[in-house]
């Protein structure tokens, strides 16, 4: 996806007023008014709210896929599974703006066009996350006793229950610090010990 720089700016507003007003406040005339442009001038960019909220969730989805499959991977499951989380919570906490896009109330109801890419970002994160719980299941460091696939969903679910919770709590404590204790936490449940 070519996303060119004032589609990024206009992506980055439309986060940022998700943040605020939710999916209700996202308006073309809101998000012209908040980056100082006409509402023309949105629409040289993208053709409708629609469409600018399908190119940032398809630009996270190639973010994370991206940042992600950058992180050096190691031979030990476990610093790997910390290594992918903590990659995610640096981003986030550089980049609060795009919590609310991603686990926005509303969004899911917008369209099936949307639907499909929330779904497609979920696809991402599980197509990192399942060979890692693989690789620690298959070395017995992970436990065999619950389905790996399972276990990714018993992870996302969390994962996305921290994040809620930093967003319920205005993005004021410090994500990096309280996600690794979840980690810490869903490895204590996970490995065998």
């Amino acid at each position: 996806m070519d996303i060119k720089p004032r589609q990024l700016e206009i992506i980055e507003a439309t986060s940022r007023i998700l943040t605020t007003s939710g999916i209700n406040g996202l308006t073309i005339k809101n998000l012209a008014k908040e980056m100082n442009f006409s509402e023309s001038a949105i629409y040289r960019h993208f053709s409708s709210k629609e469409e600018i909220i399908l190119a940032m969730l398809n630009y996270l989805a190639e973010n994370i896929d991206d940042r992600l499959s950058g992180i050096q991977k190691t031979v030990n499951p476990e610093e790997n599974f910390r290594a992918m989380f903590q990659e995610q919570f640096r981003f986030f906490s550089k980049n609060s703006h795009f919590v609310v896009a991603v686990f926005s109330d509303g969004l899911m109801e917008e369209s099936q066009r949307i639907n499909e890419v929330i779904l497609k970002l979920m696809a991402v994160l599980m197509k990192h996350l399942m060979p890692i719980i693989t690789d620690g299941q298959q070395k017995n460091i992970f436990t065999n006793a619950i389905a790996n696939e399972d276990l990714v969903h018993i992870v996302m679910g969390t994962f996305k229950l921290q994040m809620f919770k930093w967003r319920l709590f205005n993005f004021e404590f410090d994500l990096k610090e309280s996600g690794n204790k979840m980690v810490d936490s869903i490895l204590t449940l996970i490995k065998i010990t």
